[in-house]
């Protein structure tokens, strides 16, 4: 019987046992001169690398080639003759055996439990059955492990747990370190295409003394120094189009992490990853295509293919996207022509007959907004830029060019979620002024989401913004489509949680 095997039939009163029968192996080590947790070891091999090296090694056969490994033991069999030994590669096995191990190291056999860090020193070997293994020579204690690993962690009731001991479901769950690692090679491609392009990494502060850049209901903060009420940001884009106003460079972005005080769901989570860019003398245009360009190149690099699955569909991000106005979308689907509405009366309207619940303060806008959440955001499976949106929705983007209601702004959904922003930027003080002050109107009237004045910026914009295309794209939300992730919780390390009094339980 495996120690997994035996750790699975003891009763949840036994576990304090184990622990207190770990924590005398511990002191037995320390009582026979030997450290734990010593300060430092030297593997000179990755178990991965191992495999590749001798992959052609053939059954049955022994090297004299010495390695020295190290990692966690996720299984002991036969007394621990054989002990499976998980680096951040993968799995090596390593043997002992009385012909082969010296009688001392065999004797560490005993103080060794699954879950313990080790090294491991020997010879290359593939058994008869044909599992590359090391013929250890020796071992040493590098992390006595204190607690069992669960047998199952992957399939615990209370899923919850994978995310609040993030550390347990990384070592039991490969499917884990794998989405969590193409996480960081995803903001890594990020960046290099942003360089690449000759943009400017920048940093923008996270404590503003005004909320702006998005509409959202910010956490809110205290700076004792300052006696001052501070905003965790909710966007960093009016910093980033101070940068631009002063001449910084063309081309700017920032990658960081935003904070919204609102809901918890499979695809919301209150502090997230996103990226912003700015660049000069481009429009809404450009930025449509920087965002396509931009996710075809993470999708190739990751899969090698730009048709990949994501749940039950399999989504095409091939060129050309589809391109088309929000108005138009609500209309293919509502059968009604909102643009013939001239009054928020009107359009409030139209949406309850539509069956559609909207506030009774709604603008035009709103309403459109909301009847296009309602029926035409579902059906967003393949990538679709959204664009032209109503001016009132919309208080940091120009005008349409060709309709005084509408302004130059798109939204990308792929898999009905809205993955990235962006407007042609508005950089006409006056208007600016004036939209901020509609602004501060509806937030006075008990729109927590609505913008602030920001006096500061509006005086940068009258130093002059050149023509701007801006966008910024959540960061979160493009890891699930690309790894296939069903949750936002599980491409996040450590996800918000309402914390338990007692960890254990």
């Amino acid at each position: 019987m495996t120690q997994q095997e035996k750790q699975k039939q003891m009763p949840a009163t036994g576990q304090a046992e184990l622990l207190k029968v770990r924590q005398g192996k511990c002191d037995s080590l320390r009582q026979s001169g030997a450290d734990p947790y010593p300060y430092k070891y030297a593997p000179d091999h990755k178990a991965t690398a191992l495999h590749e090296k001798y992959k052609d090694l053939e059954n049955g056969t022994e090297t004299t080639d010495q390695v020295c490994v190290a990692g966690r033991i996720m299984a002991m069999r036969n007394n621990g003759m054989f002990l499976d030994l998980q680096d951040s590669s993968g799995k090596i096995q390593l043997f002992c055996h009385k012909d082969s191990t010296p009688a001392g190291e065999l004797a560490k056999l005993d103080y060794l439990d699954i879950g313990d860090i080790i090294g491991g020193e020997g010879t290359i070997r593939r058994t008869p059955r044909g599992e590359l293994s090391i013929r250890a020579v020796k071992i040493q204690m590098l992390s006595k492990s204190m607690r069992p690993l669960p047998e199952k962690y992957h399939g615990l009731s209370d899923i919850e747990a994978r995310y609040r001991q993030r550390y347990v479901d990384l070592i039991m769950n490969e499917e884990s370190r794998n989405t969590l690692r193409t996480r960081s090679r995803i903001i890594a491609l990020i960046r290099n295409y942003m360089n690449d392009m000759g943009a400017l990494e920048v940093e923008t502060p996270i404590l503003n003394s005004i909320m702006g850049g998005a509409s959202a209901k910010p956490f809110v903060t205290h700076h004792n120094a300052l006696d001052t009420d501070f905003y965790l940001r909710v966007s960093p884009e009016l910093y980033l189009k101070r940068l631009i106003v002063g001449g910084l460079a063309d081309d700017v972005y920032e990658i960081g992490r935003l904070f919204r005080n609102e809901g918890i769901s499979p695809k919301h989570n209150p502090e997230f990853t996103a990226i912003e860019g700015y660049h000069v003398y481009k429009d809404y245009h450009d930025m449509m295509d920087l965002v396509e360009n931009l996710v075809q190149t993470i999708v190739l690099d990751i899969h090698g293919s730009l048709k990949i699955p994501y749940g039950d569909y399999e989504i095409d991000y091939s060129s050309p996207w589809k391109r088309q106005s929000m108005l138009s979308l609500v209309e293919e689907e509502s059968k009604i022509d909102f643009m013939t509405l001239k009054t928020a009366d009107e359009a409030r309207t139209a949406a309850r007959d539509l069956g559609i619940f909207v506030d009774p303060k709604a603008s035009w806008g709103q309403v459109v907004e909301t009847v296009f959440d309602a029926l035409v955001e579902p059906k967003l499976i393949q990538p679709t830029h959204v664009m032209d949106h109503p001016l009132d929705i919309s208080p940091l983007a120009k005008v349409h060019r060709e309709n005084p209601r509408l302004v130059e702004r798109f939204e990308t959904f792929i898999n009905c979620w809205e993955i990235a922003n962006a407007f042609s930027e508005l950089n006409d003080p006056a208007v600016q002024r004036e939209r901020f002050n509609a602004q501060v109107a509806a937030r006075n009237a008990g729109d927590e989401e609505a913008q602030m004045l920001d006096e500061d910026y509006v005086v940068a914009l009258e130093y002059g913004l050149p023509p701007t295309g801006g966008w910024g794209m959540g960061i979160d939300r493009l890891v699930m489509l690309v790894t296939n992730s069903s949750n936002i919780r599980d491409v996040i390390c450590f996800p918000t949680l309402k914390p338990k009094k007692n960890p254990d339980q």
